[in-house]
């Protein structure tokens, strides 16, 4: 039986996430100017990817070849006040729709309200996946299968989303020997991460598992793991224009695009491979400590940044070097579910 505050508590969320598709559409109007429109492309099925990004140009064809190769077939970026090249360097990419602002992404709740404004805008009915620059996605099965053998897996059980882990990679040596040239693979430089060390905590509100732990809470947030940042994300959802991400792709509403976590769901789970940790960190750290954009209060992270700027070491004896999914499933990280993959 369904408690009043249960009640109380439905309302609340259906009233926040009305108002964060209204802001986000607000936003999207007045914040975003159309550098490259090519979303005419777009067909019915095609699997979409959204992000915002900053200064990315060296990120950015690796990871286009990445998500090609995983089943993208169209990308909408809104670029935020780019200097290195990367306006260009997208507008000329034939499957790339290009939006630009030089709006706060602090006060666009962290990009979410242009991303939650164009998701409104172009994927409702589409599979859309919604990432950051330094964010590779690996799914079960990914050495022969793609998005799509694992959305229509997905379809089949009436799942609307995929859960996956941000997983934090690393090099072996300080930070600033850890280099990944234009095209390369970034974690061929950052072969290292945490194998153990992750805390998993069911939370009502939102009805998600968060995940806390890895490299950044042992080596900047151990006296203060509570500020460590979440490593749940839920990157991949079949869209619909009443949806809305709340926190990054943390949180989302409705509440059930949050149970991808749920072990009684028995559903596939990907892990996110964050490659932030490349020799550049340390400039841009310096940057992001000045800009304080990217932390609701900045002023607690001012250790955090300068831990980076420091130039460490992150390795121990809890490293793991990269291999592939089966590794990463074996250690509890990423699971694929009832899915056997596709049949091929």
């Amino acid at each position: 039986m369904t408690s009043f505050a249960d009640l109380w508590q439905a309302g609340r969320l259906r009233a926040k996430r009305r108002y964060l598709l209204a802001r986000a559409i607000r936003r999207r109007r007045r914040h975003l100017t159309s550098r490259v429109d090519r979303t005419a492309q777009i067909r019915k099925g095609d699997i979409l990817l959204f992000a915002t990004i900053r200064n990315e140009a060296a990120r950015l064809p690796f990871f286009l070849r990445h998500y090609r190769a995983l089943g993208v077939n169209h990308f909408l970026f809104v670029d935020n006040a780019s200097t290195d090249g990367s306006i260009d360097a997208l507008a000329a990419e034939p499957d790339v729709s290009l939006w630009t602002t030089r709006a706060s992404y602090r006060g666009s709740r962290f990009g979410m309200d242009w991303l939650n404004g164009l998701l409104a805008r172009y994927g409702s009915g589409h599979w859309c996946l919604t990432v950051d620059a330094d964010e590779l996605l690996l799914i079960p099965h990914g050495d022969r299968a793609t998005l799509r053998e694992l959305t229509a897996a997905l379809d089949a059980r009436g799942l609307p989303m995929m859960a996956a882990m941000m997983l934090d990679l690393y090099p072996e040596g300080p930070l600033s020997t850890a280099h990944a040239a234009p095209g390369e693979d970034p974690t061929q430089a950052l072969p290292l991460f945490d194998a153990e060390g992750y805390d998993w905590e069911y939370q009502r509100k939102f009805g998600n598992i968060s995940i806390r732990g890895g490299v950044r809470q042992r080596v900047f947030f151990a006296d203060a793991p509570d500020r460590a940042p979440h490593l749940h994300k839920t990157p991949l959802i079949r869209w619909h224009w009443r949806y809305a991400y709340v926190s990054s792709t943390h949180i989302a509403l409705p509440r059930r695009l949050n149970a991808g976590f749920d072990a009684r769901l028995d559903a596939p789970t990907g892990v996110l491979l964050h490659t932030k940790f490349l020799g550049e960190v340390i400039a841009k750290s310096r940057d992001e400590k000045l800009r304080r954009e990217h932390f609701t209060h900045a002023e607690r992270y001012d250790g955090y940044y300068d831990g980076i700027i420091a130039d460490p070491v992150l390795c121990d004896a809890q490293s793991h070097r990269l291999s592939d999914w089966r590794d990463l499933e074996a250690l509890g990280l990423m699971t694929r579910g009832n899915w056997s993959g596709p049949n091929r």
